[in-house]
């Protein structure tokens, strides 16, 4: 299985969820866990997702992600699970 975390922070707006959530089902990513959160209108979401069917590249995926962000007004950050681990690690 090769799993990421997608992270979705910025001001609330209408869509955003849809948004990602309809790229990700486009390209056979499977949503696995996912939490949102909304404070004094920031919307903070983190998604645990499967890449494993996907038919494009993992850096296609994150550079696409983080194409949408701006142009819904968030952030959209894609790792590796690997790697989020080893970063949060410390």
């Amino acid at each position: 299985m090769t799993r990421a975390i997608i992270t979705v922070v910025g001001k609330d707006t209408v869509g955003i969820i849809a948004k990602v959530c309809t790229y990700l089902a486009d390209n056979q990513i499977n949503i696995l866990d996912i939490s949102q959160t909304i404070v004094q209108d920031f919307f903070n979401m983190m998604m645990i997702v499967d890449m494993k069917k996907s038919v494009k590249p993992f850096d296609t995926i994150s550079e696409e992600l983080s194409k949408i962000g701006v142009e819904i007004g968030v952030q959209v950050k894609c790792q590796l699970e690997d790697i989020f681990d080893k970063m949060h690690r410390i």
